[in-house]
């Protein structure tokens, strides 16, 4: 799929196919979740950046059938493909954003978003306790649903964060790596 046609039909598909909801509504109800995770792990932010993860990974495992039911998109054919089509017509379908795919390794199999705007992290300053600017990671639900979601496309993949303006950093970048493409497993036989 061409980078422009997944831009064309990105917007779109954002005008057209996708009940919107109020940014602002869902940026502060994030931001109160992401602060009672802070709280129930009494400020442990590896394990709040774990529970993140999580709760994308199952999201991301049932956003994929809206996805493709709303977008029409088919099956991409390699990675490439698939990070121009999560760019420009995921985000652009589900946060009206479009992050830039850029930094791919030699070997294609890894590549980076990067996010010139950020809908969770509208509103944010992390807690000020000398920890949080270095250990958590805001929006790591993102990687999960992209991983979630890409697993039920028989994609197994690590995606991190290795920058975040809410941290001080220039840009707020996510590494996407390809580990596998899983075979069709049969479910175990009951008898």
């Amino acid at each position: 799929m061409a980078s422009n046609k997944a831009a064309r039909d990105g917007e779109k598909i954002w005008k057209t196919n996708v009940d919107k909801v109020n940014a602002e509504l869902v940026t502060l109800t994030y931001g109160t979740m992401v602060a009672q995770l802070c709280s129930d792990f009494n400020h442990k932010y590896g394990e709040v950046n774990q529970q993140l993860d999580k709760m994308g990974y199952n999201i991301g495992m049932r956003l994929i059938e809206d996805f493709f039911a709303k977008s029409g998109v088919q099956r991409c054919g390699n990675l490439r493909e698939t990070a121009e089509t999560i760019s420009k017509i995921g985000f652009k379908m589900f946060l009206n954003i479009t992050p830039t795919v850029s930094n791919w390794s030699a070997d294609n199999k890894s590549f980076s978003l990067i996010f010139d705007e950020n809908p969770l992290a509208d509103f944010v300053e992390l807690p000020n306790d000398g920890r949080a600017q270095d250990e958590l990671w805001f929006s790591n639900i993102f990687c999960g649903i992209l991983r979630g979601a890409l697993e039920m496309v028989q994609m197994q993949v690590e995606a991190h964060y290795v920058a975040d303006v809410l941290r001080g950093d220039e840009t707020t970048e996510m590494r996407i790596t390809l580990l596998r493409y899983m075979e069709d497993e049969m479910p175990p036989d009951d008898e």
